[in-house]
Order: structure tokens, then C-alpha cells, then sequence
């Protein structure tokens, strides 16, 4: 089969087309062959390119978390689908095993949900790991309830656009940060009730304004560094600030968010593959299951905002590391 191979760490330039040895059927009981139609490009395979994956001692590797195809084959144990199904995912690609950047991969059933029927195979897989990433934040770590307040750093983004979306589907109020007026009315359109231009405003002073002076409910920060630290301030006491990026102790300090009470939460989607935990890793299904009947019912959206054939996953990752993308990037696969 084709694949992209990430040949060492380094530049995009490592990432190399080669023909390999197609997965072999199905030998485990719940295990599915698929023959993906695209790869979703997140900006954790950036890093991981950069910086060497999980498994240095297990390359060259096969990056991609997100993918999407037709089940090829099933194992024998296979309950929930059989051949021909076209399903989405969020697995491999951290270095232990093969990820989405090729033609096939198997993949274990219980990560595996239906795609959804109004989506592209581009679209779905572009969709998993931001589903799953905004949904176990807002829903499982903040506990998100009707009527909260809730602000959302790079709304735009891949999981900003989303998690934009589920709050409001639970009933709360958003406001987010963007850098463009583009960006501010593609936010707009997704449900946004207070946009703040993050590059001529002080967000925090703009959270509090429109807070009355409290603070928001729950803050969610999808840019990390001196920024998650600058959003203590913007949280109401006993609120909610969780992060997809761990702190650097050396860009501030959390006695604020101590004199506040802030309960922090640090979301990694990843835990569930990375640890083997086989009851998370079927929440995360299902999370993918209800994600899907809420998109196939209008509720909820997948921005794409740029495809590239297999042979380019260089190219998309330039373009994801410019930082200025709005929505996703996918691969296609022929």
C-alpha cells in the first residue's frame, strides 16, 4: 500500500511517500480492516514530527490520528459492523502503530463509530479527535450546564469551531477570541454571542465586561503558554478554566487561580490510547456515535477549510503550522 512515512524527526521534508506491505486481515477478534479515504492533519502530528514520536525505538512511523474509510474486513468477534461500512475514528499515529497517513489500517471496534451520512470521508476525517477533544472538555471536565457563560480562546480553530457549537447545543452563553474579521464572522455564524479581537482587546477585561464584572463560568484555553495563565483573571470564583496544553511553570504561576478556586482540568484525548484504558476508549466511541447523529441532524458542523492529496501531508503541514487556518485539514486518499 501507500503511506507516508515519517523517516526521522525534523522538517516537513521527512515525511516521505513509500509503498509498504499492505495490514494483514483482521487476526484479532474486534479488529476491523479499513480502506481510509482520507486522514485528518492535527496539530499533534506536527509535533510529533517535529519532536520524535511517543515510541522513538519504532520507526519510521506512519502519523494521523484521524481517518475515515469502508471496512475492507472484520474479525470474528465484530459485533457492531460489517464489510462495506463506512466508518470515522480517532486511532493510531503516535508511534506504536501505524496511523492514518496510507491506504489501510486496522483499527480496534470499540474506537470506531459510523460516519456520518451528510459528511464527506475529507469532512469526517477531519472530525474525531477535536469531537472528542471539545466534548470530554466542555462536558465531561466542566460539567457544562444550560445558562453558564463560557469563553472560548481561538474559536476559529480546529476544536474552538467545535467546542463553540456544543456549548451552545448545552444552552450556555459564548464568547470566544479571533484574530481576523473573517474569523470573527465565520464565529458569528457558528452561534457566538461576543467576539473579541484578542490582538487589539484585553480578553480578560472583555470577559469581565461582559460578565458584569464576575468573570465566566468556565474558560476554555486551546492555545496554551502565557495565555492559559492570563485567563485566571477572566474566570469567576469557583469556576472552571481547563486547558488542551500542559502549563509551563516558567511563564507564570497559579496563585490567582488558587485565591479563586478555580478548579483546573488538563484534557488530553490521547490518555484513553496512550494508558490502554478500554472503558474510555469506548467513551470516546460513543462520543463519536452521538457526535455523528447530532451532524447528520444539522446540529453540528465540521469546518473544512483545506484538502490535499496523500502525496502532499508535507504541504499540510506547512499549512497547519502557519497557525492561521480557520476549521481543518484533511487528506484525501484515492
Amino acid at each position: 500500500m501507500k503511506a507516508v512515512l515519517m523517516t526521522a524527526a525534523g522538517d516537513p521534508e521527512v515525511l516521505q511517500v513509500r509503498q509498504i506491505e499492505n495490514p494483514a486481515v483482521p487476526v484479532g477478534d474486534t479488529e476491523l480492516l479499513v480502506r481510509l479515504r482520507a486522514a485528518g492533519v492535527n496539530p499533534i502530528d506536527t509535533k510529533l514530527r517535529k519532536r520524535g514520536t511517543f515510541y522513538p525505538d519504532k520507526m519510521p512511523a506512519i502519523l494521523g490520528c484521524d481517518g475515515a474509510g469502508v471496512i475492507e474486513a472484520v474479525g470474528a468477534g465484530v459485533t457492531r459492523f460489517g464489510v462495506g461500512d463506512e466508518v470515522y475514528f480517532c486511532y493510531g499515529g503516535l508511534g506504536d502503530r501505524y496511523g492514518n497517513y496510507a491506504e489501510y489500517i486496522v483499527v480496534e471496534e470499540r474506537y470506531v463509530a459510523r460516519k456520518p451520512t451528510s459528511l464527506s470521508f475529507a469532512e469526517a476525517a477531519a472530525a474525531p479527535l477535536v469531537l472528542i477533544t471539545a466534548w470530554e472538555s466542555l462536558y465531561d471536565r466542566g460539567r457544562l450546564e444550560a445558562g453558564r457563560k463560557v469563553l472560548i480562546h481561538a474559536g476559529a480553530g480546529g476544536v474552538g469551531h467545535v467546542a463553540i457549537q456544543l456549548a451552545k447545543l448545552q444552552g450556555a452563553e459564548v464568547c470566544t477570541t479571533v484574530g481576523s474579521q473573517d474569523k470573527a464572522e465565520f464565529v458569528r455564524q457558528l452561534g457566538a454571542d461576543q467576539i473579541i479581537f484578542y490582538k487589539e482587546t484585553d480578553f480578560v477585561q472583555a470577559a469581565l465586561d461582559w460578565t458584569n464584572g464576575e468573570g465566566v463560568d468556565l474558560a476554555f484555553d486551546t492555545v496554551g503558554g502565557k495565555t492559559f495563565y492570563k485567563t485566571v483573571p477572566a474566570v469567576q470564583v469557583y469556576g472552571d478554566l481547563i486547558t488542551i496544553l500542559e502549563p509551563d511553570p516558567a511563564l507564570g504561576n497559579l496563585k490567582t487561580a488558587r485565591n479563586r478556586n478555580l478548579r483546573i482540568s488538563l484534557e488530553l484525548m490521547l490518555t484513553p490510547m496512550l494508558q490502554g484504558l478500554v472503558s474510555a476508549q469506548i467513551h470516546q466511541g460513543k462520543i463519536l456515535e452521538e457526535c455523528a447523529r447530532l451532524i447528520d441532524q444539522g446540529k453540528l458542523k465540521i469546518h473544512l477549510s483545506n484538502t490535499f492529496p496523500l502525496e502532499q501531508a508535507a504541504e499540510a503541514h506547512r499549512l497547519l503550522e502557519t497557525g492561521s487556518t480557520t476549521g481543518k485539514i484533511s487528506l484525501i486518499i484515492n
